[in-house]
């Protein structure tokens, strides 16, 4: 090969490497580890509704609503994420439930209203089912309406206003490989799916245990939930134009709630 012929060849391997490059496809907006900022999250108003008296307790707001007795045994219950749940009462102002699924814990709660009966601190303990570090909660939310006369002081309406949460409840890890992604969490909580809407296996959630997820454009998707074959939650992720930030709109469809989310790369 003379030097000519050898330059020709370099600058055609130069170029195929170079076109092989540009082929190759870009990172998605999607991928990487997300910590969501709980301070900015905008919570549903609509109130969570529940009442203790004459020993049994009442979740009018849960889907579906159910009745048991509040006397520290575990009772059964259909259609939620666990198959028991227990509550007693501690005192005049607080309140304890505790709910499991097949026997293990799936969190333990305390519920605490102020002295002068306008405020709810909720303290919650959550058991995930794949790892043995639980995720800790505290909410505090405010009465609505006039407080429920001739019931346990906790009851009655309640809308949250803010939100604490450990770190190990708050970060997500997206991973893209061509027409699928990978979700993972700390908690043990994970899935891949198509980006074509199809149902997929959701791991390690009590409330889901499948996932579909519908690419919409580059820097959205849609992540559609189910358990027993019914849809509990969608939620719109779109990532900002810069690539730094997510904002997930968070819709429940069994409580009809929708909360929005900001979530920021590390």
């Amino acid at each position: 090969m003379n030097k000519t012929q050898h330059s020709v060849a370099c600058a055609l391997f130069l170029l195929a490497a170079l076109c092989a490059a540009s082929a190759a496809p870009a990172q998605s907006a999607f991928d990487g580890t997300w910590h969501t900022n709980i301070a900015q999250a905008k919570i549903s108003p609509k109130p969570n509704v529940f009442y203790l008296s004459q020993g049994w307790y009442h979740c009018v707001s849960c889907n579906p609503t159910y009745d048991v007795k509040a006397d520290g045994t575990d009772q059964v219950v259909t259609g939620q994420s666990y198959d028991t749940v227990s509550v007693a009462e501690v005192d005049p102002k607080t309140i304890s439930v505790t709910t499991k699924k097949a026997g293990k814990v799936v969190y333990e709660q305390t519920r605490a209203v102020s002295a002068d009966g306008k405020a709810l601190t909720v303290k919650t303990t959550s058991h995930p089912m794949n790892s043995d570090q639980p995720i800790t909660t505290e909410v505090t939310a405010k009465l609505v309406g006039p407080a429920p006369s001739g019931v346990q002081a906790t009851s009655g309406s309640w809308q949250i206003d803010k939100i604490k949460e450990s770190d190990n409840g708050l970060d997500t890890t997206f991973k893209t490989n061509g027409d699928e992604i990978t979700m993972t969490e700390p908690t043990g909580e994970s899935y891949t799916a198509k980006l074509d809407g199809t149902d997929a296996p959701y791991k390690g959630s009590y409330t889901t245990d499948t996932v579909s997820v519908k690419k919409i454009d580059a820097h959205t998707i849609e992540e559609t939930d189910k358990r027993g074959g019914q849809v509990v939650e969608v939620d719109k992720m779109t990532v900002s134009a810069n690539g730094k930030t997510m904002t997930v709109v968070a819709s429940n469809k069994l409580t009809d709630r929708t909360s929005t989310f900001v979530a920021s790369k590390k």
